[in-house]
């Protein structure tokens, strides 16, 4: 890492602990056994060159933080946390272990969740809707819709922020029954539309849902926890990447479905009525 991309790190890692100590800058040099004027050099970005070893792990012993982490080489804020592999893969939970999206949406809480669905989103779906494609893995239809609740639970939580991009046209194909819907019966189709717009009107702005052209452009379905971890559904498994450079790259992917996106976030729930109606 370039010395001054690792200077930055490190300064924004110690602002962090300064504005989460609620000291003054003078008790929280104190604290950690530096001056306040070093305290000042440290902050304002003039100097590319990190502290001596012993202030830089006393900061992290104080503030109960990892080295790794205050040094912008983890987001791994625990002190006892091991070093992940920058890939993992993980087996889909079933019905006696449904601990790990829970654990990973846990840890992502008060940051931003990017959710591209494989085809509905999870939260959004009717009982109706969640039965017809429960036969597809090994999960029960109670626990789905057990999950589904959960997760909207989670969405209404004050600090929740959750994105989500889906083509436009798996919505067209759920109101003319083609596709993926073929089989699905048509009250049911419209029954999960109304379902779709009232909840999106209801959880907005903590959760936005965009709208892309998907012959146009093309996303696997994964999610973007934060900044720790992008998990890629690819059936009963998920491919889990840990490394920062790889979090970044799928934000960025994702940020490029919004800004490609068909139907903003504020439009979806009349733009889905309007769909229901026929128009």
């Amino acid at each position: 890492m370039d010395k001054r991309d690792a200077a930055r790190l490190f300064r924004e890692r110690l602002e962090e602990l300064l504005k989460r100590s609620g000291l003054n800058r003078s008790a929280f040099a104190a604290s950690v056994g530096v001056d306040r004027s070093a305290l000042s050099q440290l902050l304002a970005g003039e100097v590319t060159r990190l502290p001596r070893a012993e202030t830089l792990m006393r900061i992290a012993g104080v503030h109960g933080v990892s080295l790794d982490w205050l040094l912008g080489l983890s987001q791994a804020e625990d002190v006892t946390a091991a070093i992940k592999p920058a890939l993992e893969l993980e087996e889909a939970p079933d019905d006696r272990d449904e601990t790990l999206l829970d654990a990973w949406h846990g840890e992502a809480a008060g940051t931003k969740i990017r959710y591209v669905p494989k085809t509905l989103p999870d939260l959004l779906r009717t009982d109706a809707v969640i039965s017809y494609e429960s036969s597809e893995n090994k999960r029960t239809l109670v626990s789905r819709i057990d999950e589904a609740q959960d997760r909207i639970a989670y969405t209404r939580r004050p600090e929740t922020d959750m994105e989500i991009c889906m083509p436009v046209q798996r919505l067209t194909d759920l109101r003319s029954g083609t596709g993926t819907w073929a089989d699905l019966a048509e009250p049911a189709r419209l029954s999960q539309l109304d379902h779709m717009a009232a909840l999106i009107e209801d959880l907005y702005p903590s959760l936005r849902l965009y709208l892309y052209d998907g012959l146009s452009h093309y996303s696997a379905p994964y999610t973007v926890f934060g900044p720790y971890r992008v998990s890629v559904y690819i059936g009963d498994m998920y491919l889990v990447l840990n490394a920062k450079e790889a979090v970044a790259a799928m934000t960025r992917h994702f940020d490029n479905l919004i800004r490609a996106a068909a139907v903003q976030a504020h439009e979806v729930a009349d733009w889905i009525r309007d769909l229901r109606a026929g128009d």
